[in-house]
């Protein structure tokens, strides 16, 4: 039986549902922890990918793609370890999440999932449903690029484009869920992406034999990783498996950096990494992050700011010029991900981020689909 989900805020419970009737997102009702000391490295069979570490996890393991297990790489160059986050079969983080929602979908009986996305997430969801052996329809921007639109429909997925902007296509997404053309497999709203997602702070923390670093620096959007990692490295706190949780910065798009405008306010420039102001101007080279208004938004800024971490907006030339330093020093990435090398640069001209400080970098979507 699939685990029951809770409002937080008002406290409703549902047996499924993708938002509260408050409009709030849910969660799942029961937070699984292991019991026991943390296993050592070689005690970990990774062949078992994302529910290696099953102890925590609320959702039972029913597709798969064997993902997981990224390579933790030191990166000299940035003075810091990069999480290879592109190295997974869709080519983006995203399947972390897609492998949990499209399990949970699986497990509820359902025959067709319904997603909206700019591209990575609307092709993992894609994949895992033809995984699964369910139909999938994934609402997208116009301005899609061809890679990821083909790895969507190559993946038998019905690609639905819709004019207008990032928050056109949720509405449109959102309204054929309503009318009943599918389950929403939203990688913004669903707990059970987040439950995927979090696997990335089990997996550094279990690469460096249950130490966590300083800081993670990562690309910020819907916020599904930065989220993700808070909730995998608070829960592997509350297992006993570690000690601390690490500060957690995020870097955001100029034009669509809501969380830098919550923590900094606009025009402060205490947000900005690339001038400009923290929201004036628009980086059209990190489309993967354009989002203006994450549904969990306060838990977001909880998190960071409950870690002592930060975000700033990156601008549009910085951007491609760490995509390109990143492409030299041998990481073919797509250039979302150099927001989160621009913006550690950042934080440590401010001295955010010392020279000693222990950092790893979430490099989060292939060069192979842009």
């Amino acid at each position: 039986m699939a685990a029951a989900l809770c409002c937080p805020v008002c406290g409703n419970t549902y047996a499924d549902r993708w938002r509260c009737e408050c409009t709030h997102p849910l969660e799942f009702a029961e937070q699984p922890l292991p019991a026991g000391p943390a296993p050592t490295f070689a005690e970990i069979d990774t062949r078992e990918g994302l529910w290696a570490l099953a102890g925590f996890h609320p959702v039972a393991r029913r597709v798969t793609l064997a993902e997981g297990w990224t390579p933790l790489v030191d990166a000299p160059e940035w003075d810091a370890s990069f999480k290879l986050e592109y190295v997974f079969p869709t080519g983006s983080f995203k399947d972390r999440g897609a492998a949990m929602v499209v399990s949970r979908a699986v497990g509820l009986g359902v025959e067709r999932v319904v997603e909206d996305s700019s591209g990575n997430a609307g092709a993992a969801i894609a994949t895992y449903a033809a995984r699964a052996g369910i139909d999938a329809r994934i609402f997208v921007p116009t301005d899609t690029t061809a890679a990821k639109l083909r790895a969507i429909e190559r993946a038998g997925a019905d690609a639905v484009r819709v004019d207008g902007s990032r928050a056109d296509v949720t509405a449109a997404c959102t309204e054929a869920v309503e009318a009943g053309e599918g389950w929403y497999a939203s990688h913004a709203w669903r707990p059970a992406f987040y439950a995927g997602t979090r696997t990335v702070a089990f997996e550094i923390a279990a690469q460096r034999d249950w130490s966590v670093p300083d800081a993670v620096v990562l690309p910020l959007g819907h916020g599904t990783l930065l989220l993700g990692a808070y909730r995998g490295f608070r829960a592997l706190r509350e297992a006993g498996w570690v000690n601390e949780i690490p500060r957690l910065f995020g870097a955001q798009a100029t034009g669509y950096a809501p969380i830098v405008a919550e923590l900094h306010g606009d025009g402060t420039g205490n947000g900005e990494a690339d001038g400009g102001g923290a929201n004036t101007g628009t980086n059209e080279a990190a489309d993967g992050i354009h989002v203006r208004e994450p549904p969990r938004r306060e838990e977001i800024v909880r998190a960071i700011e409950g870690t002592g971490g930060d975000a700033v907006a990156v601008g549009e030339g910085a951007t491609r010029r760490e995509h390109d330093r990143l492409a030299r020093a041998g990481f073919h990435v797509e250039p979302t991900c150099a927001t989160a090398t621009a913006a550690l640069r950042t934080y440590r001209e401010r001295g955010v981020l010392g020279p000693g400080a222990d950092v790893v970098v979430a490099l989060t979507g292939s060069g192979l689909k842009t």
